[in-house]
């Protein structure tokens, strides 16, 4: 199935039916009084994240969406019907943005979740409503309310625990199809992943975590070289990024550890230029292909030394797998440390949003 993030659509409420001004007539009941009845509520727009949609696609194409007018109202005291609400199934993940705005209006980040995106009128009043003790025979009614109309931009963000990051031929696509069962292209060519995708890693019977595989980034993504930037998107739910890095070169003449070096600073810098928030998130640096090298440790120290880092690095093969249960049992770890920490947060009482808790 093509994968497609993005999406415009038109939405348009139903309006309300009109009331009526109408009189009882019956033989033998020569004042029979006003029963005109009300119109009925227009149709509303919903939209509800389900988790067995994985792509906007179906919205590439369906563009607009109108919803039915409720009815009008008739005599006898007869009510119009109200028109049926359109419910629109997108992907768990998606945001919903105002197109000619740009304001973030809803974010369906649970499966279930219902939002209204525009809500029908409501129906007007019959003259009925109108009678009183001194104003017996009104002939007042009100129209129907018309619907909300609005131009929105889905855009989807796919919810997952990692983050893979590199540059092209890095070996995202062989290492997430090597600890999940994801089945990306692999090739040996450049920008060969050109959508997303997303594999369930199981470290356990009762452990797993999701990780995501983006398109490759370059130097200068932030103003479009290549793909552009318009996948890391898909990285700002996730909660810790693998930096991939290639260790080795297939040209003799290149110093693979410095072209290393200088591909890992350029993505940092492409990061930092697209949200300074995913930049700030967690980072583990992984050295991919060691087992092309002759001396893995003495590669690992020079890379970490050029790049003064402290944080976490592993060393593996996503090829062969050497090293890939070691990092995904560290991750597994992590994600639980993170869990445990957050719990322990919620239930802190100093740490509630509520002012008369953990008060003295």
């Amino acid at each position: 199935m093509k994968f497609v993030d993005e999406a415009t659509i038109e939405v348009i409420a139903g309006k309300g039916g009109n009331g009526v001004a109408s009189f009882r007539r019956e033989k033998f009941i020569p004042m029979g009084g006003p029963d005109g009845g009300d119109g009925g509520r227009g149709g509303s727009i919903l939209a509800i994240a389900d988790r067995n949609i994985n792509t906007l696609i179906d919205y590439r194409y369906a563009r607009l969406h109108r919803a039915k007018n409720g009815e009008n109202g008739r005599g006898s005291d007869q009510y119009g019907a109200g028109a049926p609400d359109i419910v629109l199934r997108m992907p768990v993940g998606t945001v919903v943005h105002d197109a000619d705005t740009g304001e973030q209006l809803f974010d369906l980040a649970q499966h279930g979740q219902q939002v209204v995106l525009a809500a029908g009128g409501q129906g007007g009043l019959g003259n009925l409503h109108f009678k009183s003790s001194t104003n017996r025979a009104p002939r007042q009614f009100t129209p129907g309310r018309e619907g909300e109309e609005r131009r929105l931009r889905l855009e989807l963000k796919v919810l997952a625990d990692v983050g893979l990051l590199g540059m092209p031929n890095a070996g995202k696509s062989t290492l997430i199809a090597r600890v999940s069962n994801a089945k990306p292209k692999i090739a040996d060519y450049p920008f060969t992943t050109l959508h997303p995708n997303l594999g369930v890693v199981r470290t356990s019977p009762a452990h797993s975590f999701v990780i995501a595989d983006i398109p490759g980034l370059i130097e200068g993504a932030s103003e479009g070289a290549g793909l552009g930037h318009q996948f890391l998107r898909h990285l700002s739910r996730t909660r810790v990024l693998l930096h991939l890095l290639d260790v080795q070169s297939p040209d003799p003449d290149v110093d693979a550890c410095a072209q290393a070096v200088q591909d890992a600073r350029a993505i940092a810098q492409e990061l930092h230029r697209y949200s300074p928030e995913l930049a700030a998130k967690p980072r583990w640096l992984i050295l991919n292909k060691l087992d092309m090298v002759e001396d893995p440790a003495a590669v690992q120290t020079r890379i970490c030394q050029a790049l003064d880092w402290n944080g976490p690095v592993f060393g593996i093969s996503a090829l062969t797998g050497a090293g890939t249960p070691q990092l995904m049992g560290a991750i597994q770890s992590w994600l639980d440390e993170q869990q445990r920490t957050a719990h322990a947060r919620d239930d802190d009482p100093r740490f509630t949003d509520d002012p008369r808790i953990g008060q003295p």
